[in-house]
């Protein structure tokens, strides 16, 4: 029995340099966008933090005010 490998899923064929700069190219992206959206959450976080911190604080002062 003989194997034989065609490229006719393909577009173009590229060489392997090419798909390994796409593939690192690609994870890449995908890299980048996971830490942009952890960043994401954390500012939102971060800025709920901050309204709690101002509405205790102006809680705080109309109290003792």
């Amino acid at each position: 029995m003989e194997l034989t490998m065609t490229t006719s899923s393909l577009s173009k064929p590229e060489a392997p340099v090419e798909q390994a700069n796409q593939l690192t190219k690609t994870c890449y992206q995908a890299d980048q966008q996971v830490k942009f959206m952890y960043l994401q959450a954390e500012i939102d976080c971060l800025l709920e933090e901050l309204k709690n911190l101002k509405r205790q604080r102006c809680e705080s002062e109309n109290v003792h005010g």
